[in-house]
């Protein structure tokens, strides 16, 4: 007959089971694991909670290359309405006028356009800049609400707006008689804002234009803030 040799190897294994000293030390590792579990996100949180805190008040690292103060960027880019047409800075008006960033995808620039439309029936010159966009959906877009720019050209890659500072369409910018940009809108023009920053910026840029002068800078600095 043959005796198992792992009877009290079995019962030195219960014995142990059965100790409360080692049950009460496998409780309190446990506890620990749970508590440091619990401490890491509670940790991380707090870290970035204070980081959020430490960056209030301080300008952001992210900054925006304006084309503000300076002639309008360079560009060979199709005319919307004829693709076989190549527009330049050669084909700016040479009076002041708005440069508005639009594309038919953009509902802030749906909600823009019938003021636009007030613009362009009060003598206001507008180009428009056809940002990123499909041009059936940009000449139906047109069609439908009118056109109220002098020419639209057509943007596809949206270089040229990022060339110009564009931080999201609709943007409008209002260039002088020089080519030089004045003023930087950012969100669709209204009314409100027509009055109160476009158009004293117009009027100083439209005065030195007429005069054949270029805008004094002091002048634009307070009217084209």
């Amino acid at each position: 007959m043959t005796t198992s040799n792992n009877g009290p190897d079995k019962k030195a294994q219960q014995d142990v089971v059965k100790d409360p000293k080692v049950a009460s030390s496998n409780k309190v590792k446990t506890k620990k694991k749970l508590k440091i579990g619990f401490l890491i996100p509670l940790v991380i949180f707090i870290g970035l909670v204070a980081m959020l805190y430490m960056r209030l008040g301080k300008p952001t690292d992210i900054v925006t290359n304006t084309a503000l103060e300076r002639p309008v960027p360079a560009f060979e880019l199709p005319l919307l309405s004829d693709t076989s047409r190549i527009m330049t800075n050669d084909n700016l008006p040479d009076k002041p006028f708005l440069m508005n960033i639009w594309g038919s995808w953009c509902p802030t620039c749906i909600i823009e356009h019938p003021f636009l439309m007030k613009l362009e029936e009060r003598g206001v010159n507008l180009v428009g800049v056809n940002y990123k966009d499909d041009i059936g959906d940009a000449l139906g877009y047109l069609n439908r609400g009118g056109d109220p720019f002098s020419m639209s050209i057509q943007d596809l890659s949206g270089q040229f707006a990022l060339d110009l500072g564009l931080t999201g369409a609709p943007e409008t910018f209002i260039v002088d008689g020089d080519g030089i940009i004045r003023q930087h809108i950012i969100g669709e023009i209204n009314e409100s804002n027509w009055q109160s920053r476009i158009t004293p910026c117009l009027m100083v840029l439209n005065d030195a234009s007429n005069n054949g002068v270029s805008p004094d800078p002091s002048q634009v600095a307070e009217a084209c803030k």
